[in-house]
């Protein structure tokens, strides 16, 4: 994961628009944002998605 991706995530979850487990909702805002990584992160990167929400690793 890289560090733009890290920002996007917080950025998104700085709007506070939903729960960060929604990944369908958190790729929507994020397209909305224009945050394309993070949006591709998602489709490809589930796990470790998860994984940074529960731990703050990536």
């Amino acid at each position: 994961m890289t560090e733009k991706v890290k920002k996007q995530i917080l950025a998104v979850r700085d709007t506070g628009r939903t729960n960060m487990f929604d990944t369908n909702a958190v790729q929507r805002i994020a397209l909305e944002m224009d945050f394309f990584e993070l949006a591709d992160f998602l489709e490809t990167e589930r796990k470790a998605y998860s994984r940074f929400i529960l731990t703050g690793e990536g």
